[in-house]
């Protein structure tokens, strides 16, 4: 699932967290992502029945159904994979984010929102068959270890997990652990005549979901949250505090293809922004248990500075409850494209056997009054399909392809316009860059020959690209001709044809894309977010807004 075609996937953290999303496959991991995106508090479930009897009826058909199956049924069956599927597609039948988790995938689904994690402190990637590593984690273990990027992983303690059938999910088992214990790297290292044996003893790596804060200019800071997760308001307060300190006045803040995680991390951040006692959120649910009002409270850190927020597609739950109050109460510009459109609750219930219940138990409303859950009347198959609607209608690249009913229309503080009913309309659209959905260019993805010949590229000029500073490589370097034609070369190598005309469709995004991963490798993940910053039509046209002073729209939403 890609949320950010703009954007491909990133390497995979070692624990698999970090960049979890891209991550998604199967179907039960696709509606847990989209659950994961609003969790509340933690309150007690309080289980009640507004039907006892029927309720009562129905668990004791269930249990004599399964129990005839155990005793009865021609073939051998497990009656606890049997109940999990029937669980599974019982709450299919009610939205699509209400979602049952099974005590052994727990602790994955878990990891999603936590900010730490015993490991090794890795980025990695696999190119053809052979576990590469793209970037220690700065003062990890596997630095401190001398682990470089482009050392191919050849096994973890003895065990070969290049060359062979290796699921991601094994080689994270491998590679965390209880910090202080250790393991055992086999690594094939560039100029090396023989492999080498690196012991790497695990500690507790932060699982960052504030990917990037930096200044684009004296004035001007760049922040993107990634998720919402246990650690992510502390994280942002000291990115943001990091930002003032700099100089900030106006702030970028990048919420596209952020799934959600917990509101109230997300109804915090709102808090920084808005000043005095304003309505951020509130939740209706069955009686009044899951009614709740979120106002702001306290004192924030940018309460007066200009703000303009990035969504799209991928912006969701708990991200869309930050834009949706920050535009109701006219506090920020968005600019992007249509959010994803959920609105809806989810309640953690931890079961006795390890497994998870994620129920939706209230539905959230922006302050104006804008639920922005999008419909699921049609059933869960034409829910997933949804956002592919949005890219055959054209919406993705025209605005006036985007129609909302009469009866969804709200008024911001100030007297705006803006519609609920299926997430949040940006104050400026932007289109998706159409290259981005070349042919020729996702299968190069989907190959990993971008990410495999910027590494590459970064092996054989190690040396010059360390003479230079970060500057200098952003202001000189450039991707040629004859290199996007030694990719192509590569790609025939892979098995895929040549293809001219796509090439040249891609070439200024493929231009872009290389130039990042290779600053990722040369000067760490801020130069990536840089690079790819430089030329992202969401981000200059934000930078546009921010820094034109005729700009009446945004003058209009600026400050309180």
């Amino acid at each position: 699932m890609s949320f950010q075609p703009q954007q491909p996937p990133r390497p995979h953290s070692e624990p698999g967290t970090r960049n979890w999303r891209w991550q998604v496959r199967q179907p039960w991991l696709l509606g847990l992502v989209l659950a994961c995106g609003v969790l509340i508090g933690a309150n007690p479930f309080r289980p009640s029945s507004q039907n006892p009897d029927l309720t009562a009826r129905g668990y004791l058909k269930f249990k004599e159904i399964l129990s005839y199956i155990d005793r009865d049924y021609v073939d051998s069956v497990n009656t606890e994979e049997l109940s999990d599927y029937a669980i599974t597609r019982m709450l299919e039948r009610l939205d699509p984010h209400s979602v049952f988790i099974p005590a052994k995938q727990q602790q994955q689904a878990s990891s999603f929102l936590q900010s730490d994690y015993d490991g090794i402190g890795v980025e990695f990637n696999t190119f053809r068959d052979t576990v590469t590593v793209v970037a220690p984690l700065s003062e990890g273990p596997a630095e401190q270890a001398g682990l470089q990027p482009g050392d191919r992983i050849l096994a973890v303690d003895g065990q070969a997990v290049s060359g062979v059938h290796f699921t991601m999910q094994d080689l994270f088992s491998k590679l965390r652990g209880p910090r202080g214990s250790r393991v055992q790297l086999q690594l094939l290292r560039r100029g090396l005549p023989r492999p080498i044996t690196v012991a790497v003893t695990r500690n507790r790596i932060p699982n960052s979901s504030v990917d990037v804060a930096y200044m684009v200019d004296n004035q001007t800071g760049y922040l993107k949250i990634s998720r919402f997760a246990s650690g992510t308001y502390d994280e942002f307060k000291a990115a943001l505090g990091d930002l003032r300190r700099q100089g900030l006045t106006r702030l970028v803040l990048d919420l596209r293809g952020n799934p959600g995680g917990y509101l109230d991390r997300a109804t915090k951040i709102a808090d920084e922004f808005i000043g005095g006692t304003k309505k951020i959120v509130y939740t209706e649910g069955k009686g009044d248990q899951y009614d709740t009002q979120t106002y702001s409270r306290v004192a924030g850190e940018f309460e007066d500075g200009t703000l303009v927020v990035l969504v799209d597609e991928g912006s969701a739950s708990a991200a869309e409850v930050l834009a949706g109050a920050l535009q109701d109460h006219d506090r920020a510009l968005l600019v992007g494209r249509r959010t994803f459109g959920k609105g809806l609750v989810q309640q953690p219930i931890a079961l006795n056997d390890g497994s998870e219940l994620r129920l939706t138990i209230a539905r959230y409303y922006t302050p104006s009054g804008r639920s922005i859950q999008k419909s699921y009347g049609r059933g869960l198959a034409d829910y997933e399909q949804e956002l592919q609607k949005r890219s055959r209608n054209g919406e993705y690249f025209h605005a006036d392809s985007i129609h909302f009913a009469d009866s969804l229309r709200y008024r911001t503080g100030r007297g705006r316009v803006v519609y609920g009913g299926g997430g949040i309309m940006p104050d400026l659209f932007v289109a998706r860059d159409t290259s981005a959905q070349s042919g020729y260019y996702l299968k190069l993805q989907s190959l990993n020959l971008v990410r495999e010949f910027a590494l590459s590229y970064y092996q054989d000029h190690k040396t010059e690209l360390e003479a230079l500073r970060f500057e200098q490589f952003g202001e000189q370097f450039r991707i040629s001709d004859t290199q996007l034609q030694l990719l192509a070369t590569r790609a025939i190598q892979s098995g895929l044809p040549t293809n001219a005309a796509g090439l040249r469709r891609c070439a200024p995004l493929l231009r872009t894309q290389l130039k990042a991963h290779i600053a990722r490798s040369a000067y760490g993940k801020a130069a990536y977010f840089r690079v790819l910053n430089h030329d992202d039509a969401e981000m200059q046209q934000a930078l546009n807004a921010i820094r034109e002073p005729g700009n009446t729209a945004l003058l209009g939403l600026a400050g309180q």
